[in-house]
């Protein structure tokens, strides 16, 4: 069988990224059709846009797609075209699977958990007035007058929206996908002691989805005692499920016990399309150079595999990847004590030594 991929190279380190990653997942000899498409910094003076509308229409019309890390910029610019593109597709579940490796250096070697995020809502849906502006104004009068709280006039806003729609349709994947990978417990994260009518909406939807899942453990916790309890224990915890703001921020606390951001893969997945790509950013200051872990795309690469349900090829590369940890001698400076960097391999070097794992 062949399968229809859209594959986006994104900018940055993006495309060398993805060049070793669409290498290794052809070694595993499943085959693709690849509808190549560029999105990102690097196409706006040609469109207008990071984001082509036939960017959309091509995983839309495949409806699976793997992507290199895009730029987005800090504080001014265009909007994140990951996020756009998780609204736009309606890409409502975030999974970020954390995972320990042989031959990380990390404190923890037991770790196996997944992150469930919940992709359209949140501060994370982007609604915001910016400070100074004439609507802002306007909202800032609306929630004195509706609420009685009083708002400095220079404020910006941003907007929480949390709805049932949303909280149920992410908790009931949570306890599907724990269901279908045989995992044991989710835990549903909140700050819903302050945030009574978001967060608060958030856990009571959980709860009730929960118990409709009899045969899966369920429990709570409070973000801030989260971010303590993981770097305490994490091996306690198996799923997680979250809104969009703790989704992001516990899953790159997820992924630096398990060795960094080089080992973060990801997939915002709907009911339609699912996407893949790597936890972490462009980091362009490093384009070019050769240098940076490709194993985040790679691992997203693998669950990908595992969508189109070619399970054995994805295990097969999972595998060659461990192997390569573990040995340690074929993997890029991130992955290397201090004293060692210098024997560090390149990207590229790092999909040749996978492939040969792969036989």
């Amino acid at each position: 069988m062949v399968h229809n991929v859209t594959l986006i190279p994104g900018d940055g380190i993006g495309p060398e990224l993805t060049e070793a990653t669409q290498r290794v997942l052809e070694a595993t000899g499943v085959k693709f059709n690849w509808d190549i498409v560029n999105a990102g910094v690097d196409v706006i003076e040609e469109y207008g846009t990071p984001l082509p509308e036939h960017v959309v229409e091509s995983i839309r019309k495949n409806r699976v797609a793997i992507k290199g890390p895009i730029t987005t910029p800090v504080g001014y610019g265009f909007r994140s075209v990951n996020v756009s593109l998780r609204k736009t597709l309606d890409l409502y579940s975030c999974l970020r699977p954390c995972k320990s490796y042989a031959g990380t250096s990390t404190f923890f070697n037991n770790i196996d958990i997944v992150i469930v995020r919940e992709n359209t809502e949140d501060l994370y849906a982007g609604i915001e007035f910016e400070q100074g502006k004439s609507e802002t104004a306007e909202i800032i009068q609306m929630v004195e007058r509706l609420s009685g709280s009083q708002l400095r006039k220079d404020s910006g806003i941003s907007i929480k929206p949390i709805s049932v729609t949303g909280s149920e349709r992410i908790s009931r994947f949570a306890f599907e996908y724990a269901r279908a990978n045989n995992r044991r417990k989710v835990t549903a994260l909140h700050k819903a002691n302050i945030m009574k009518y978001s967060d608060g909406l958030f856990l009571a939807v959980a709860r009730e989805v929960a118990q409709k899942y009899p045969d899966i453990e369920f429990e709570d916790r409070i973000i801030d005692n989260m971010t303590m309890q993981m770097v305490k224990n994490p091996a306690q915890f198996d799923i997680l499920l979250c809104p969009n703001l703790y989704g992001d921020i516990i899953s790159d606390l997820g992924a630096g016990l398990v060795g960094g951001l080089g080992l973060a893969p990801g997939a915002n997945i709907g009911d339609e399309v699912a996407l893949f790509e790597p936890t972490h950013g462009s980091a362009p200051k490093y384009k070019g150079m050769n240098k940076v872990n490709p194993m985040a795309q790679m691992l997203s690469g693998v669950m990908m595999l595992k969508h189109l349900k070619e399970n054995e090829a994805a295990q097969r590369l999972e595998d060659a990847i461990a192997a390569v940890i573990r040995e340690g001698k074929k993997v890029t400076y991130d992955l290397l004590e201090e004293e060692k960097r210098g024997q560090a391999v390149g990207t590229s070097q790092v999909a040749d030594a996978i492939i040969e794992k792969m036989g």
